[in-house]
This record gives structure tokens, C-alpha cells and sequence, in this order.
């Protein structure tokens, strides 16, 4: 999985504090440009997560943050949930979600693609395995620059209601 230097060093940083919290740190994702940069990070927890429980994290992250230092001019914080879209970014997510829709991206073409849509099969090896189209796709762990959840929203069609 790629990610960039400063992303690695805030994941590092606040991944001890998350847990220490009771939250899972799902992602730190580095948005905008050099002049408006956005920091996200996203937290989960076995209960979800409430306004209650994003404003209190978003007190330690800050303070871990102002510690870091990620940039010498203001930037953005986002605290969240991971929404429906959930990134996958642990080897263990690609064994946690097996089944679910996921949606992938590689920084390299393979095959003249670069991305993909499919049930998750798992992690083998080094490498993510999905269903795409029936057919059996194999991807390398360390090329995979995105990869999330495909949210699915059922408004209840198809249901039967009662008179």
C-alpha cells in the first residue's frame, strides 16, 4: 500500500493515542493543495461513532498534530468516521472484509488497467485477491495506491410492504 512520508509519520504517531482512546485509526489521508492542505483523519470504534466521541478525539489529535508539526502554514483537520466508502489500509482490512465490493486503484497500470471493482476474496501473500466480472484477479499488495469499501445504500426497494 503507498502512501507518502508525512502520512506514515502522523499514522505512527497517532495510532497509539487512537487505541489508547478506544478508537480504531481507519486512515490519515492528505488532501488539497500546497497553499489550502487538508489532513483527515479517520476513526472507528465497535459502538460507531457519535458527535460526542469525533469531539472528543478531535482534542488529542490536534495536540498530537500541533506536536508534529505536518506544515509550516495552516492546514485543515478533519476528524471523522470512515462514512461508507471505508478505506482499506491494513493488510488486515483485505482479511476483515472479505466478500464486501471493493473498489481498488494501483499506482501502475497492469494489463492497461489501473483500476478495479470486485468482491474482495482476501489477502494472499503480497498480493489482494478479487472477483471482478467472474474472473479471478490477483493484485499486488504494494502497488495499491487506494482501496475502499463500495458503499451500497438499500432504500428498501424490492421489499414487500404489508397493507
Amino acid at each position: 500500500m503507498q502512501t507518502t512520508e508525512l502520512v506514515k509519520r502522523l499514522t505512527t504517531a497517532l495510532e497509539p493515542e487512537a487505541t489508547a482512546h478506544g478508537f480504531e485509526l481507519v486512515a490519515v489521508e492528505q488532501a488539497g493543495g500546497r497553499g489550502t492542505p487538508i489532513l483527515r483523519v479517520l476513526l472507528d470504534r465497535e459502538q460507531g461513532l457519535d458527535l460526542d466521541a469525533v469531539a472528543s478525539a478531535n482534542v488529542w489529535v490536534t495536540e498530537i498534530l500541533d506536536a508534529q508539526e505536518p506544515f509550516s502554514h495552516p492546514y485543515t483537520l478533519e476528524v471523522s468516521s470512515p462514512g461508507i466508502d471505508r478505506p482499506l489500509t491494513k493488510r488486515g482490512d483485505f482479511a476483515r472484509f472479505i466478500g464486501q465490493t471493493v473498489n481498488v486503484k494501483c499506482a501502475v497500470a497492469d494489463e492497461k488497467r489501473k483500476s478495479w471493482t470486485g468482491e474482495l476474496v482476501g489477502l494472499e501473500g503480497d498480493n489482494i485477491a478479487l472477483l471482478v466480472d467472474g474472473e479471478r484477479v490477483s493484485i499486488p499488495y504494494d502497488s495499491i495506491q487506494k482501496a475502499r469499501l463500495k458503499g451500497v445504500v438499500d432504500f428498501g426497494k424490492g421489499k414487500e410492504q404489508s397493507a
